[in-house]
């Protein structure tokens, strides 16, 4: 009986077993993956970009008008009837923070697409409203609708004609404490400056202003940008490679390529005109080994002291240079390459005769080998004496470098360097709001309540 009962049940189980088994296909099948959610339209993200700019205006706090503006190139390609559909559905009257925010999305839309005679007459009408507000919570969307401004006359060749404009907006700026719109502003000037190579008037204009040390970080690396510039054209190198360091460093970490292009390409001329070599890593980087390929044959040239390569390098690349606004700077190497010749020919002959030393130099006359060798050893490039008699240079026996001043004078150079990062570094610091402060209060007025107490029992214990 058993066995029998046995038999039976194990059909039933397998029964049982491909029906649930059925019943799981099936709900498999019926199951289907979940959609994955939509991104938001772009009018719906710039219908929220208003609400922030609203809520900040109610709350008098410019940290929201801020993030629209970072979040702003993300609308850089729209279309008319997006925008125009965006400020039909807002409600009317608009604030003048949100008019001058639709107008600057049309002027940067019509920039992109190329029109740049419609983007300056839009740029005019979004500068004639920006001048008849008088509202902090509009300072920073002003700052800018200046920076597009410039840019626009920029494009069509016309950037003198603003000149006046753009001084009366950096006095209104400065009696308002606007710090943003005055550090935007001192930089479009400079940049109007150097765009027609009036330097002096560039570096009198950063000799009688102040720029704001809240500015932001984008601005101030492009002020020390321009500033390098001034002061590699005033023979200040050293200043200069100060400026465009802390440039670099100021930049943004992973955006600003063209930015970082263009201030690497200073700094290399720089650094050869103070007689360093860069670093050859630097022209390995991803990011800039295409742009610092010409500079990189210029740096070998000056490094083997070749005049006949240098002047290759200058022929091959000389369009390139002066579009990149250092050509200028590259005439004056001629004079290191020189040098740096005459310092290999020192090293590697104890004598050597004039005649030889123009050949090297590929110069026809020996008399202008022996001004150039005179010229090294008043400089102090090299230490040798020219025999005229016999014709032929006489290098001296070379010292130890660390009898001579030139380790302190490194040693001095690297500490002063770590110092400026470390004073950046403080300043760059965020430190806590008033409200730390206020907490404690309390804690002080418990303690004075405490000795006051203690003063009290004493008196009781005294009169009892």
């Amino acid at each position: 009986m058993t066995a029998s009962t046995n038999e039976k049940k194990q059909p039933v189980a397998a029964a049982t077993k491909g029906t649930i088994n059925d019943d799981t296909s099936d709900s498999n099948e019926n199951k289907k993956d979940p959609e994955p959610p939509q991104p938001p339209s772009t009018e719906t993200l710039i219908k929220e970009q208003a609400r922030q700019i609203e809520k900040s205006v109610s709350q008098k706090d410019s940290r929201n008008i801020l993030r629209v503006l970072r979040t702003m190139k993300e609308f850089r390609k729209l279309d008319e009837q997006t925008l125009r559909g965006v400020k039909k559905t807002a409600s009317l009257p608009l604030i003048p923070e949100l008019n001058v925010y639709f107008n600057l999305l049309v002027l940067v839309n019509l920039i992109d697409s190329g029109r740049y005679e419609d983007a300056v007459k839009c740029s005019d009408q979004l500068m004639q409203i920006v001048t008849s507000q008088n509202r902090r919570t509009l300072d920073a969307l002003a700052a800018k609708c200046y920076y597009f401004h410039t840019r626009c006359y920029e494009l069509t060749g016309r950037l003198y004609q603003i000149k006046s404009f753009l001084h009366s907006r950096l006095r209104t700026a400065t009696l308002r404490n606007d710090f943003e719109g005055q550090a935007v502003l001192l930089n479009c000037l400079l940049r109007l400056y150097l765009n027609y190579d009036q330097y002096d008037q560039a570096s009198k204009l950063v000799s009688k202003s102040v720029f704001p040390e809240s500015a932001s970080n984008n601005e101030w690396a492009r002020f020390l940008y321009y500033l390098g510039r001034v002061k590699a054209i005033q023979l200040e190198y050293s200043g200069a490679h100060k400026n465009l360091l802390q440039a670099i460093r100021k930049a943004p970490q992973n955006g600003a390529i063209g930015f970082k292009q263009t201030v690497h390409k200073l700094a290399i001329i720089v650094e050869l005109l103070m007689g360093e070599i860069p670093d050859r890593n630097l022209f390995r980087e991803p990011k800039l080994r295409s742009s610092l390929a010409p500079y990189f044959q210029l740096t070998q040239a000056v490094r083997s002291g070749d005049l006949n390569r240098f002047g290759i390098v200058i022929e091959n690349y000389g369009p390139k240079f002066q579009a990149d606004h250092t050509f200028t700077l590259i005439i004056r190497l001629r004079h290191n390459v020189i040098k740096t010749g005459m310092r290999m020919i020192s090293l590697s002959y104890s004598r050597i005769y004039l005649a030889d030393i123009a050949k090297k130099l590929n110069s026809d006359d020996n008399q202008d080998a022996e001004y150039i060798a005179a010229k090294a050893i008043r400089d102090g490039v090299i230490e040798a004496k020219i025999n005229h008699e016999g014709g032929y240079l006489q290098s001296k026996e070379t010292t130890d470098v660390y009898c001579t001043p030139e380790p302190q004078a490194a040693f001095h150079q690297r500490i002063a360097f770590c110092l400026d990062i470390y004073n950046q570094s403080i300043k760059a610091m965020r430190f806590p709001l008033r409200s730390y402060h206020v907490d404690s209060e309390p804690n002080e007025l418990e303690d004075e309540n405490i000795d006051w107490q203690g003063y009290l029992d004493d008196d009781e214990e005294f009169d009892g």
